[in-house]
């Protein structure tokens, strides 16, 4: 797994100029070995022994260097730890199933017991046999009668069913009757609303009394005038602010609006301080 990693490397990419430069650098470094001696007939020989010497001590160097590289590399598993992790994969592997099938049991007793409620449901008209379902019985068909009928078929107990069944549709008209008589005598709700407003005069000459006065005289069926006060505007200018409680479905906050801009000599404009619904 290991070298299939470093196989996978960018750095594997330039690898054989990587090596031709490493021997480059080992023939360099014996180079300057050989030349670092002093020169001898005597050690002649044993110089060049010595070089080939250093080289392969290099070479072992490097390869030790790569072993070490492979044993560091994170993706390197010993075998002792693989056959723990597989044996930890194969308990793992052994509790799984053990859940999986208490969990198919336990699905399978649900079930069981859903059928036993469903059965119990529906036997409930069956007290004598509650886990098994009713038979359904098969609809009772009416007999028709002939026009020749006898005087011994005639049904006795007839006249007292229709009779029962008159009894019954007229204490139901009766009491629909009487809810609907009750509804009718029940109040019905009238919306009004509690609207203020602001009358603003021409200037601060006009009379305030006079424009009170002339804004109380609109009348009309659902109006119905409150207090009233002066508020200090500008300039020495006070606006009337009067409160009016009018009924939604008779007064119109727009006619009531125009009704009161009608008075031209005193009023300015109006304006809805309020509006709540009472």
């Amino acid at each position: 797994m290991a070298m299939n990693h470093l196989s996978q490397d960018n750095v594997w990419c330039d690898k054989s100029s990587y090596d031709k430069a490493e021997c480059r650098h080992f023939e360099n470094l014996a180079r300057s070995v050989q030349g670092s001696r002093v020169p001898s007939n005597s050690d002649g020989p044993a110089s060049g022994s010595l070089a080939n010497e250093v080289a392969k001590a290099r070479q072992r160097i490097k390869q030790g260097l790569q072993c070490a590289i492979y044993a560091t590399n994170d993706d390197y598993v010993p075998s002792g730890d693989l056959s723990s992790r597989v044996a930890q994969v194969e308990t793992e592997n052994r509790e799984l199933r053990a859940i999986v099938n208490r969990l198919s049991n336990s699905l399978t007793e649900m079930n069981e017991m859903v059928e036993k409620l469903s059965k119990m449901v529906i036997g409930k008209s069956c007290p004598a046999a509650s886990d098994v379902a009713c038979p359904v019985k098969p609809p009772v068909k009416q007999s028709t009668h002939t026009k020749e009928v006898d005087d011994d078929d005639v049904d006795l107990f007839g006249s007292d069913s229709e009779d029962e069944d008159d009894a019954a549709a007229k204490i139901r008209e009766e009491r629909l009757a009487a809810y609907a008589a009750k509804k009718s005598k029940k109040p019905v709700l009238i919306a009004k609303s509690n609207i203020i407003l602001d009358v603003k005069p021409w200037d601060d000459e006009t009379d305030m009394k006079m424009l009170e006065t002339e804004v109380r005289k609109i009348e009309c069926d659902g109006l119905l005038w409150g207090a009233s006060k002066l508020m200090p505007l500008a300039y020495g200018i006070h606006k009337l602010q009067i409160s009016c409680v009018i009924e939604d479905d008779k007064v119109s906050v727009d006619w009531l609006s125009e009704k009161i801009e009608e008075i031209t000599e005193l009023v300015q404009s109006v304006d809805i301080a309020a509006f709540n619904k009472v």
